[in-house]
């Protein structure tokens, strides 16, 4: 997915405009949640999501998304990772 496809998407989805975030090569967060829910795409390099246990790897032109307060551990590849992310509040 591109960058007009995903900010359409997020319209359609009620996501306000996102943001630019970039992670340093090989950095990671352990398990933490957010008081939001997320959306994203990556832009360059790679983000891996540990969710319940289960890694996914992330790539440009992935979308992943996070649930509000959903628990989750990051880890950012060798070229660290830009992606755009859009935050939900719960309602």
């Amino acid at each position: 997915m591109n960058k007009a496809q995903f900010i359409q998407l997020l319209e359609q989805e009620g996501y306000p405009q996102p943001i630019e975030v970039q992670q340093v090569p090989n950095g990671s967060l352990g398990d933490h949640a957010h008081p939001f829910a997320v959306k994203a795409l990556v832009i360059e390099g790679s983000i891996d999501l540990t969710i319940q246990k289960k890694t996914r790897t992330y790539e440009p032109g992935d979308i992943f998304q996070l649930g509000f307060e959903e628990l989750h551990a990051e880890s950012y590849g060798s070229d660290g990772v830009t992606y755009l992310a859009s935050r939900k509040q719960s309602v």
